[in-house]
Protein backbone atom coordinates (compact mmCIF):
# COMPACT_ATOMS: atom_id res chain seq x y z
CA UNK A 1 0.00 0.00 0.00
CA UNK A 2 0.93 3.36 -1.08
CA UNK A 3 0.39 6.11 1.60
CA UNK A 4 1.34 9.34 3.50
CA UNK A 5 1.84 10.94 6.72
CA UNK A 6 1.55 14.93 7.04
CA UNK A 7 0.52 16.57 10.91
CA UNK A 8 1.47 19.92 12.08
CA UNK A 9 4.90 21.21 11.79
CA UNK A 10 5.25 20.80 15.70
CA UNK A 11 3.06 19.46 18.75
CA UNK A 12 4.04 19.86 21.94
CA UNK A 13 1.71 18.15 24.62
CA UNK A 14 1.21 18.13 28.09
CA UNK A 15 -0.16 19.63 31.71
CA UNK A 16 1.20 23.73 31.60
CA UNK A 17 2.57 23.75 27.88
CA UNK A 18 -0.15 26.17 26.99
CA UNK A 19 2.11 29.00 28.78
CA UNK A 20 4.81 28.12 25.59
CA UNK A 21 2.28 30.01 23.33
CA UNK A 22 3.01 33.28 23.89
CA UNK A 23 7.01 32.63 23.07
CA UNK A 24 6.64 30.76 20.48
CA UNK A 25 4.14 33.32 18.81
CA UNK A 26 6.91 36.25 19.44
CA UNK A 27 9.29 33.75 16.77
CA UNK A 28 6.11 34.26 14.14
CA UNK A 29 4.76 37.56 14.16
CA UNK A 30 4.35 40.84 15.81
CA UNK A 31 0.18 41.07 16.10
CA UNK A 32 -1.87 37.75 16.10
CA UNK A 33 -5.43 37.78 15.60
CA UNK A 34 -6.73 35.58 18.78
CA UNK A 35 -9.53 33.61 17.75
CA UNK A 36 -12.03 32.26 20.80
CA UNK A 37 -15.16 29.98 21.15
CA UNK A 38 -18.01 32.11 23.05
CA UNK A 39 -15.84 32.28 26.33
CA UNK A 40 -13.19 34.47 25.36
CA UNK A 41 -12.69 34.50 29.33
CA UNK A 42 -10.97 30.78 28.60
CA UNK A 43 -7.74 32.56 26.93
CA UNK A 44 -6.99 35.18 29.40
CA UNK A 45 -4.14 33.62 30.37
CA UNK A 46 -2.73 33.32 26.62
CA UNK A 47 -3.60 36.99 26.08
CA UNK A 48 -1.26 38.21 29.08
CA UNK A 49 1.09 36.12 28.03
CA UNK A 50 1.29 37.07 24.11
CA UNK A 51 1.20 40.83 25.92
CA UNK A 52 4.04 40.16 28.16
CA UNK A 53 6.10 38.79 24.85
CA UNK A 54 5.25 41.89 23.14
CA UNK A 55 3.03 40.56 20.87
CA UNK A 56 -0.29 42.47 20.10
CA UNK A 57 -3.10 41.06 20.02
CA UNK A 58 -6.76 41.81 18.47
CA UNK A 59 -9.56 39.18 19.59
CA UNK A 60 -12.13 37.62 17.78
CA UNK A 61 -14.72 35.51 19.56
CA UNK A 62 -16.84 32.60 17.50
CA UNK A 63 -20.08 32.19 18.94
CA UNK A 64 -21.19 28.78 17.82
CA UNK A 65 -20.00 26.52 15.05
CA UNK A 66 -18.17 28.48 12.13
CA UNK A 67 -19.25 29.48 9.16
CA UNK A 68 -18.58 31.26 5.80
CA UNK A 69 -19.99 34.63 6.83
CA UNK A 70 -17.98 34.50 10.48
CA UNK A 71 -14.41 34.07 8.53
CA UNK A 72 -15.39 36.47 6.07
CA UNK A 73 -15.67 38.81 9.12
CA UNK A 74 -12.47 37.28 10.74
CA UNK A 75 -10.20 37.81 7.79
CA UNK A 76 -11.33 42.02 7.44
CA UNK A 77 -10.59 42.64 11.11
CA UNK A 78 -7.42 40.82 10.95
CA UNK A 79 -6.75 42.68 7.60
CA UNK A 80 -7.47 46.09 9.50
CA UNK A 81 -5.93 45.49 12.12
CA UNK A 82 -2.35 44.10 10.34
CA UNK A 83 -2.23 40.78 11.88
CA UNK A 84 0.44 38.59 10.73
CA UNK A 85 -0.44 35.75 12.46
CA UNK A 86 -3.59 33.65 13.61
CA UNK A 87 -3.72 32.09 17.33
CA UNK A 88 -6.97 29.63 18.16
CA UNK A 89 -7.69 29.12 21.72
CA UNK A 90 -10.93 27.47 21.77
CA UNK A 91 -12.63 24.36 20.89
CA UNK A 92 -12.67 22.59 17.46
CA UNK A 93 -14.51 25.74 15.98
CA UNK A 94 -12.22 28.48 17.19
CA UNK A 95 -9.70 26.55 15.74
CA UNK A 96 -11.16 25.40 12.14
CA UNK A 97 -12.23 29.64 12.13
CA UNK A 98 -8.86 30.33 13.03
CA UNK A 99 -7.18 27.89 10.39
CA UNK A 100 -9.55 29.60 7.70
CA UNK A 101 -8.80 32.71 8.58
CA UNK A 102 -5.22 32.17 8.49
CA UNK A 103 -5.81 30.78 4.92
CA UNK A 104 -7.75 33.20 3.67
CA UNK A 105 -5.61 36.27 4.90
CA UNK A 106 -2.95 35.52 2.38
CA UNK A 107 -4.91 34.09 -0.66
CA UNK A 108 -7.08 35.98 -2.34
CA UNK A 109 -11.03 35.77 -2.83
CA UNK A 110 -13.93 34.69 -1.28
CA UNK A 111 -14.39 31.12 1.43
CA UNK A 112 -16.62 29.89 -1.06
CA UNK A 113 -13.72 30.14 -3.74
CA UNK A 114 -12.19 27.61 -2.00
CA UNK A 115 -14.57 25.17 -0.28
CA UNK A 116 -15.77 21.94 -1.14
CA UNK A 117 -18.72 20.67 -2.02
CA UNK A 118 -20.72 23.99 -2.26
CA UNK A 119 -18.12 26.05 -3.49
CA UNK A 120 -16.18 26.05 -6.28
CA UNK A 121 -13.25 23.44 -4.55
CA UNK A 122 -10.18 26.25 -6.03
CA UNK A 123 -6.62 24.99 -4.41
CA UNK A 124 -4.75 27.12 -1.72
CA UNK A 125 -1.79 28.65 -3.69
CA UNK A 126 -0.04 30.70 -0.84
CA UNK A 127 0.99 29.62 2.69
CA UNK A 128 -1.48 30.77 5.28
CA UNK A 129 -0.46 32.42 7.77
CA UNK A 130 1.15 31.53 10.36
CA UNK A 131 -1.14 30.02 13.13
CA UNK A 132 -1.03 28.45 16.23
CA UNK A 133 -3.64 26.12 17.95
CA UNK A 134 -4.30 25.62 21.59
CA UNK A 135 -7.48 23.21 21.93
CA UNK A 136 -9.76 24.00 25.13
CA UNK A 137 -11.19 20.40 24.29
CA UNK A 138 -10.64 16.87 23.99
CA UNK A 139 -12.52 16.27 20.71
CA UNK A 140 -12.59 17.32 17.23
CA UNK A 141 -8.18 16.97 16.71
CA UNK A 142 -8.49 20.29 14.90
CA UNK A 143 -5.32 21.06 16.22
CA UNK A 144 -3.50 18.53 13.58
CA UNK A 145 -6.08 18.45 10.96
CA UNK A 146 -6.14 19.82 6.81
CA UNK A 147 -8.91 21.21 7.07
CA UNK A 148 -11.70 23.93 8.04
CA UNK A 149 -15.54 22.99 8.42
CA UNK A 150 -17.40 26.07 7.67
CA UNK A 151 -21.41 26.19 7.63
CA UNK A 152 -22.89 27.52 4.55
CA UNK A 153 -26.07 29.21 5.74
CA UNK A 154 -27.57 29.62 2.01
CA UNK A 155 -26.76 25.96 1.07
CA UNK A 156 -27.73 24.42 4.56
CA UNK A 157 -24.88 22.64 4.98
CA UNK A 158 -21.28 22.18 5.89
CA UNK A 159 -18.16 21.50 3.90
CA UNK A 160 -14.59 22.11 3.82
CA UNK A 161 -12.08 24.30 3.42
CA UNK A 162 -9.01 22.28 2.82
CA UNK A 163 -5.41 21.90 1.86
CA UNK A 164 -2.39 20.52 2.79
CA UNK A 165 -0.81 24.20 3.59
CA UNK A 166 -3.58 24.72 6.47
CA UNK A 167 -1.64 22.45 8.67
CA UNK A 168 -0.86 24.40 11.82
CA UNK A 169 2.78 25.64 12.40
CA UNK A 170 2.14 24.89 15.96
CA UNK A 171 -0.48 22.64 17.79
CA UNK A 172 -0.31 23.21 21.85
CA UNK A 173 -2.42 20.39 23.50
CA UNK A 174 -2.50 21.04 27.58
CA UNK A 175 -4.62 19.23 29.09
CA UNK A 176 -4.84 21.26 32.09
CA UNK A 177 -7.00 23.33 29.75
CA UNK A 178 -9.44 20.67 29.82
CA UNK A 179 -10.63 20.60 33.45
CA UNK A 180 -13.29 22.84 33.48
CA UNK A 181 -15.17 21.42 30.83
CA UNK A 182 -19.13 20.13 32.20
CA UNK A 183 -19.78 16.41 31.84
CA UNK A 184 -22.54 17.55 28.83
CA UNK A 185 -19.30 18.90 26.47
CA UNK A 186 -16.91 16.29 28.27
CA UNK A 187 -19.19 13.55 26.64
CA UNK A 188 -20.01 14.96 23.05
CA UNK A 189 -16.65 16.74 22.27
CA UNK A 190 -14.98 12.36 23.88
CA UNK A 191 -17.68 10.52 21.27
CA UNK A 192 -16.42 12.47 18.85
CA UNK A 193 -12.74 11.85 19.21
CA UNK A 194 -13.98 8.03 19.63
CA UNK A 195 -15.80 8.59 16.35
CA UNK A 196 -12.49 9.99 14.72
CA UNK A 197 -10.84 6.65 16.10
CA UNK A 198 -12.98 4.03 15.05
CA UNK A 199 -14.18 5.49 11.66
CA UNK A 200 -10.36 5.82 10.22
CA UNK A 201 -9.51 2.61 11.72
CA UNK A 202 -11.80 0.88 8.97
CA UNK A 203 -11.41 3.55 6.27
CA UNK A 204 -10.72 2.71 2.73
CA UNK A 205 -8.03 4.89 3.69
CA UNK A 206 -6.57 2.99 6.99
CA UNK A 207 -2.90 2.79 6.74
CA UNK A 208 -0.04 1.49 9.32
CA UNK A 209 1.05 4.57 10.47
CA UNK A 210 -2.60 5.82 11.47
CA UNK A 211 -4.06 2.62 12.66
CA UNK A 212 -0.80 2.76 15.56
CA UNK A 213 -2.87 6.01 17.23
CA UNK A 214 -6.57 4.76 16.53
CA UNK A 215 -5.65 1.50 18.35
CA UNK A 216 -3.92 3.34 21.24
CA UNK A 217 -6.51 5.90 20.60
CA UNK A 218 -9.13 3.63 21.61
CA UNK A 219 -7.61 2.57 24.53
CA UNK A 220 -7.40 5.65 25.73
CA UNK A 221 -10.87 6.61 25.46
CA UNK A 222 -12.50 3.40 26.67
CA UNK A 223 -10.41 3.76 29.96
CA UNK A 224 -11.13 7.56 30.50
CA UNK A 225 -13.90 9.08 28.89
CA UNK A 226 -16.82 7.86 31.44
CA UNK A 227 -14.00 8.96 34.37
CA UNK A 228 -13.66 12.29 33.10
CA UNK A 229 -17.58 12.59 32.42
CA UNK A 230 -17.94 11.42 35.89
CA UNK A 231 -14.90 12.86 37.69
CA UNK A 232 -14.19 16.40 35.70
CA UNK A 233 -10.81 17.45 37.81
CA UNK A 234 -8.80 13.78 37.15
CA UNK A 235 -6.15 15.19 35.00
CA UNK A 236 -4.87 11.82 34.40
CA UNK A 237 -8.27 10.98 32.24
CA UNK A 238 -7.91 14.59 31.17
CA UNK A 239 -4.65 13.59 29.52
CA UNK A 240 -6.29 10.61 28.55
CA UNK A 241 -8.71 12.45 26.50
CA UNK A 242 -6.69 14.90 25.26
CA UNK A 243 -4.11 12.60 23.82
CA UNK A 244 -7.17 10.38 22.67
CA UNK A 245 -8.51 13.40 20.69
CA UNK A 246 -4.77 14.53 19.21
CA UNK A 247 -4.52 10.73 17.75
CA UNK A 248 -7.95 10.93 16.08
CA UNK A 249 -7.20 14.24 14.32
CA UNK A 250 -3.99 12.96 13.40
CA UNK A 251 -5.69 9.69 12.01
CA UNK A 252 -8.65 11.05 10.35
CA UNK A 253 -6.20 13.86 8.47
CA UNK A 254 -4.75 10.66 6.95
CA UNK A 255 -6.84 8.40 6.36
CA UNK A 256 -10.50 9.62 5.98
CA UNK A 257 -14.04 9.33 8.02
CA UNK A 258 -17.19 7.46 7.23
CA UNK A 259 -21.05 7.50 7.65
CA UNK A 260 -20.91 8.80 11.07
CA UNK A 261 -19.40 12.48 9.70
CA UNK A 262 -21.30 11.84 6.57
CA UNK A 263 -24.13 12.65 8.15
CA UNK A 264 -22.80 14.99 10.14
CA UNK A 265 -22.20 17.31 7.32
CA UNK A 266 -25.85 18.06 6.20
CA UNK A 267 -27.54 17.68 9.76
CA UNK A 268 -24.81 20.80 10.95
CA UNK A 269 -25.72 22.72 8.51
CA UNK A 270 -29.65 22.28 8.36
CA UNK A 271 -29.92 22.25 12.42
CA UNK A 272 -28.56 23.90 15.38
CA UNK A 273 -27.22 20.94 16.72
CA UNK A 274 -23.59 20.58 17.76
CA UNK A 275 -21.13 18.68 15.76
CA UNK A 276 -19.84 16.25 18.68
CA UNK A 277 -23.73 15.70 19.57
CA UNK A 278 -24.18 14.47 16.09
CA UNK A 279 -21.55 12.20 16.34
CA UNK A 280 -22.51 11.14 19.65
CA UNK A 281 -26.03 10.27 18.43
CA UNK A 282 -25.32 8.60 15.11
CA UNK A 283 -21.87 6.58 16.23
CA UNK A 284 -23.41 3.17 17.81
CA UNK A 285 -26.28 3.28 14.62
CA UNK A 286 -23.87 3.75 11.79
CA UNK A 287 -21.54 1.33 13.40
CA UNK A 288 -24.49 -1.09 13.31
CA UNK A 289 -25.62 -0.50 10.08
CA UNK A 290 -22.30 -0.54 8.48
CA UNK A 291 -21.64 -4.59 9.83
CA UNK A 292 -24.67 -5.26 8.65
CA UNK A 293 -23.71 -4.01 5.03
CA UNK A 294 -20.29 -5.63 4.78
CA UNK A 295 -22.04 -8.71 6.16
CA UNK A 296 -24.13 -8.78 3.64
CA UNK A 297 -22.42 -7.56 0.74
CA UNK A 298 -18.78 -7.89 1.33
CA UNK A 299 -18.39 -10.59 4.19
CA UNK A 300 -14.78 -11.40 3.16
CA UNK A 301 -13.87 -7.37 3.97
CA UNK A 302 -10.72 -6.45 6.12
CA UNK A 303 -12.96 -4.01 7.75
CA UNK A 304 -15.48 -6.58 9.69
CA UNK A 305 -11.84 -7.88 11.09
CA UNK A 306 -10.72 -4.51 12.49
CA UNK A 307 -14.61 -3.60 13.86
CA UNK A 308 -13.85 -6.89 15.66
CA UNK A 309 -10.54 -5.64 16.41
CA UNK A 310 -12.05 -2.53 17.79
CA UNK A 311 -14.57 -4.79 19.78
CA UNK A 312 -11.61 -6.31 22.02
CA UNK A 313 -9.95 -2.95 22.05
CA UNK A 314 -12.72 -0.82 23.63
CA UNK A 315 -14.64 -3.83 25.33
CA UNK A 316 -11.23 -5.24 27.12
CA UNK A 317 -12.90 -8.67 26.46
CA UNK A 318 -10.47 -10.81 24.05
CA UNK A 319 -13.63 -12.51 22.70
CA UNK A 320 -15.50 -9.76 22.51
CA UNK A 321 -17.75 -9.97 19.19
CA UNK A 322 -19.09 -7.41 16.40
CA UNK A 323 -22.53 -7.63 18.39
CA UNK A 324 -20.82 -6.73 21.83
CA UNK A 325 -19.41 -3.76 20.12
CA UNK A 326 -22.21 -2.37 19.09
CA UNK A 327 -23.76 -3.08 22.75
CA UNK A 328 -20.86 -1.41 24.37
CA UNK A 329 -21.30 1.99 22.40
CA UNK A 330 -25.10 2.08 22.96
CA UNK A 331 -24.00 1.33 26.57
CA UNK A 332 -21.66 4.43 26.46
CA UNK A 333 -23.92 6.58 24.90
CA UNK A 334 -26.04 6.00 27.30
CA UNK A 335 -24.53 6.07 29.72
CA UNK A 336 -23.15 9.67 28.96
CA UNK A 337 -26.75 10.99 28.65
CA UNK A 338 -26.53 11.95 24.87
CA UNK A 339 -29.93 13.37 22.95
CA UNK A 340 -31.12 12.02 20.54
CA UNK A 341 -31.05 14.11 16.50
CA UNK A 342 -34.84 14.95 17.65
CA UNK A 343 -33.33 16.89 20.80
CA UNK A 344 -31.83 19.13 17.78
CA UNK A 345 -35.32 19.41 15.61
CA UNK A 346 -34.77 16.57 12.91
CA UNK A 347 -38.27 15.05 12.31
CA UNK A 348 -38.83 12.09 10.14
CA UNK A 349 -39.93 14.06 7.07
CA UNK A 350 -36.38 15.41 7.22
CA UNK A 351 -34.48 12.31 6.87
CA UNK A 352 -34.62 12.04 3.04
CA UNK A 353 -33.14 14.90 2.57
CA UNK A 354 -30.10 14.28 5.12
CA UNK A 355 -29.98 11.25 3.69
CA UNK A 356 -29.13 11.88 -0.25
CA UNK A 357 -27.05 15.34 1.01
CA UNK A 358 -25.02 12.44 3.43
CA UNK A 359 -24.50 10.54 0.47
CA UNK A 360 -22.71 13.39 -1.48
CA UNK A 361 -20.74 14.00 1.48
CA UNK A 362 -16.47 14.08 1.45
CA UNK A 363 -16.22 12.29 4.50
CA UNK A 364 -18.77 9.09 3.18
CA UNK A 365 -15.98 8.40 0.30
CA UNK A 366 -13.52 6.70 3.28
CA UNK A 367 -16.76 4.66 4.47
CA UNK A 368 -15.70 1.04 4.29
CA UNK A 369 -18.51 0.08 1.42
CA UNK A 370 -21.06 2.04 -0.43
CA UNK A 371 -24.38 2.79 2.09
CA UNK A 372 -27.66 1.83 0.06
CA UNK A 373 -30.55 4.82 0.43
CA UNK A 374 -32.47 2.72 2.86
CA UNK A 375 -29.35 1.72 5.24
CA UNK A 376 -28.94 5.46 5.51
CA UNK A 377 -32.45 5.87 6.25
CA UNK A 378 -32.17 3.05 8.65
CA UNK A 379 -29.33 4.39 10.81
CA UNK A 380 -31.19 7.99 10.88
CA UNK A 381 -34.30 6.87 12.21
CA UNK A 382 -32.26 4.65 14.98
CA UNK A 383 -30.50 7.83 15.99
CA UNK A 384 -33.83 9.78 16.19
CA UNK A 385 -34.91 9.40 19.46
Amino acid sequence: MNWEFATAARIRFGAGTAREAGGAARQMGTRALLVTGSSPGRASTLLADLHKEGVGCTPFAVSGEPTVECVRTGVETARREQCDLVIACGGGSAIDAGKAIAALLTNPGDPLDYLEVVGAGQALKLAPAPFIAVPTTAGTGSEVTRNAVLGSTEHGVKASLRSPLMLPRLAVIDPELTLELPPAVTASTGLDALTQLLEPFVSTRANAMTDLYCREGMRLSARSLRRAFEQGDDLVARTDLAQASLFGGLALANAGLGAVHGFAAPIGGMFPAPHGDVCAALLAPATRINIGALRARAAGSAALERYREAARILTGQAAATLEDLIAWLEELVRGLRISGLSAYGVRREDLMEIAAKAAQASSMKANPLVLFPEELLEALESALH
